[in-house]
């Protein structure tokens, strides 16, 4: 009797590099990985999901201090997000004068350039105006959607599959 050998499967080999390219831009560890035209359309694909949800809701949909748990998957997006959230931090919102927490101004305040919220001038508007209702929900969904898109290029990334490494 002769038995038949089954061919052993090849597990995917395992890219460090190309992991780590991929977090810190999303397409880049396809890029690197002689996939430049999948690089491209990954990297449209999650900066245009990101960045549409910045135009629908506006940059608080992005804000690491309110809205946590959102900011948990906006991260994956890369250093992208952390620069949204950073600018978004320091640049648009203020520190109440009474309790001295960072929140973003009402209507009727302004940012000086100290950081402190004051009442507004008459005709002067806020530095940022959050969005309200569904557009922000809309938005942070995008922005959080992108994140999750991206971990799956992270993951095809660091572990490519055999069929696509031998393209390389």
């Amino acid at each position: 009797m002769s038995s038949v050998r089954p061919e052993p499967i090849e597990q995917p080999a395992f890219d460090p590099l190309g992991g780590v390219l991929a977090v810190l831009f999303p397409g880049a560890g396809h890029w690197y990985q002689g996939e430049v035209q999948r690089a491209l359309i990954i990297a449209g694909g999650v900066l245009g999901l990101f960045v549409g949800g910045l135009l629908i809701g506006g940059i608080d949909v992005v804000d690491s201090r309110q809205d946590r748990l959102w900011f948990l998957g906006e991260v994956m997006v890369g250093p992208v997000a952390l620069g949204v959230d950073y600018y978004h931090q320091h640049a648009l919102k203020g520190r109440d004068p009474n309790t001295g927490q960072v929140r973003g101004a009402l209507p009727n305040e302004i940012r000086d350039p100290n950081g402190v919220l004051l009442p507004a001038p008459p005709g002067s508007l806020p530095p940022m105006t959050k969005s309200l209702g569904k557009m922000n929900e809309i938005g942070t969904l995008y922005c959080t959607m992108a994140g999750f898109l991206n971990l799956i290029v992270i993951i095809d990334a660091a572990f490519p599959s055999p069929r696509r490494k031998g393209k390389a």
